[in-house]
């Protein structure tokens, strides 16, 4: 085992590179925990929200301006493109644990590799995963039972959304990439832009232009893809141990088997949660239109909830990936404490307050006090049990951490899908309403957590008992 000393030598950072990516960067081996752990949470909770209002944005202006049918067809598309932009998301956190751990333990040749390697497999990932959506665009939407006055708009939009999966996927992997040593504004900024642009567009396409949704997804894609290209440059540019250079990219064997081992799994059980949110999105498509765009509207509140608790979760895994690599085990498990207490203090204000101006941000929407009614018990059935998915968010952070990826994947597609599908085709048809339809969230939840639980438990008492704790604090 190297000496603490060897490894600060050998840190990025650490005497080289630019003064710019040092301030950048979260010392994530020493000292206190909590400040830094908020502090490399919040820009990626900003970002989340941003990218958030990449959505927001489409159901704002297609509402105001096109009317609910075409609001609609931006929620008929949200499981869908959920299903694959998750898994791009789950592989980029597989770059981000490979890479976090190389910087714990020291290795530069091996950030490097998986630098090079993770540039690649994003590109090819988005092309791969673009053109597969495109075949299937159609048939999926039909087998969803998107209603048919509907459908042309959804096929639109879902069409052109799709062109900018390869820049969404070169975004997210590159600000995995930053996110290894602690750098998350740099994403922060790249993304700020690219919102911008992409309300921009959508005002000028739909209210200037008099277009429809299918415009509004080209903006989606054209912003996306902006964002990717700004962070390469930053990446191309800069000289410390990140550097991408695209003249000599490359794909390592073993960070290429890193990378997938790790993200493959928590890719999938992202796509579990879109694949039970599509077998919800066709009961909630057979209560009509105006229920779609209702629950569509409720969505784009509600989720940022949640990119506040999965900003705290990715940041858990970082750390612990880091000092997994330096080999403060102890420490590991202090940061998964540390951002379950921390994730509680800032989600629960955050709630109260989504409850409170729930349905005032509703009818920003749109005005209409039938979707606003609904929407508002969309709003209650999510966010009230929202302690659930911090816990689910927290321990499987850790797990990924360790690189022990596999179990909480497996955990989301027995539970999740399994509860989710059994709800909406044994019990909806029922009792058809779209509280009964809610329900089955927070009930999914609980069972996950419950699982998670006993999985963490086992983990930790054998982990402890193999490698036992081999650093102090």
């Amino acid at each position: 085992m190297e000496r603490q000393s060897d490894i600060e030598g050998k840190r990025p950072g650490a005497g080289k590179g630019k003064a710019g990516a040092s301030r950048r960067s979260i010392d994530m081996l020493h000292g206190g925990v909590a400040l830094k752990l908020l502090l490399f949470a919040l820009p990626l909770a900003v970002i989340g929200v941003l990218q958030q209002l990449f959505n927001a944005a489409d159901v704002a202006v297609l509402g105001r301006y096109a009317g609910k049918y075409a609001m609609a067809s931006v929620g008929a598309n949200t499981p869908v493109i959920g299903l694959l932009v998750n898994l791009l998301l789950g592989l980029a956190l597989g770059s981000n644990v490979m890479i976090a751990r190389h910087i714990g333990s020291g290795r530069r040749q091996e950030v490097h590799a998986a630098v090079q390697t993770s540039v690649v497999l994003a590109l090819a990932t988005g092309f791969a995963i673009m053109a597969v959506g495109e075949a299937l665009a159609g048939p999926l939407l039909r087998l969803l039972g998107t209603p048919p006055e509907v459908m042309p708009d959804a096929l639109a939009y879902l069409r052109l959304f799709l062109l900018g999966l390869p820049g969404i996927s070169l975004y997210n992997f590159e600000a995995a990439i930053l996110r290894s040593r602690g750098d998350t504004r740099s994403a922060l900024w790249a993304l700020l832009v690219s919102s911008a642009l992409n309300i921009a567009l959508d005002v000028g396409f739909v209210s200037g232009l008099g277009l429809g949704a299918g415009a509004v997804g080209f903006a989606t894609a054209v912003s996306y893809t902006a964002a990717g290209l700004i962070l390469l440059l930053g990446l191309v540019r800069t000289d410390d141990l990140l550097r991408v250079d695209l003249r000599r990219l490359f794909v390592s064997r073993p960070e290429l088997r890193g990378i997938v081992r790790i993200g493959l799994p928590a890719g999938i059980q992202g796509m579990v949660f879109s694949l039970s949110n599509l077998v919800v999105q066709s009961a909630l498509n057979s209560l009509g239109p105006e229920t779609i765009a209702a629950s569509a509207a409720a969505f784009t509140i509600e989720i940022n909830l949640y990119c506040v608790q999965n900003a705290i979760g990715q940041g858990v895994t970082t750390f612990v990936s880091q000092n997994h690599g330096a080999g403060n085990i102890p420490r590991c498990f202090h940061v998964g404490r540390v951002g379950m207490l921390l994730e509680m203090l800032v989600v629960t204000p955050l709630a109260a307050l989504v409850i409170l101006f729930g349905r005032d941000i509703l009818r920003l929407f749109n005005p209409e006090e039938a979707v606003v009614a609904i929407g508002f018990v969309r709003i209650l059935w999510i966010v009230l049990p929202t302690w659930v998915s911090c816990g689910m968010e927290i321990i499987s952070g850790v797990l990924r951490g360790f690189g022990h990826s596999m179990p909480p994947a497996m955990a989301s597609l027995v539970c999740i899908c399994g509860v989710r599908l059994l709800w909406v085709w044994g019990v909806f048809p029922s009792w058809r309403s779209f509280e009964c339809l809610m329900a089955v969230y927070p009930l999914s939840w609980i069972v996950t957590l419950a699982v998670l639980i006993w999985i963490y438990v086992k983990f930790r008492h054998e982990f402890l008992r193999e490698h036992g704790a081999r650093r102090p604090l």
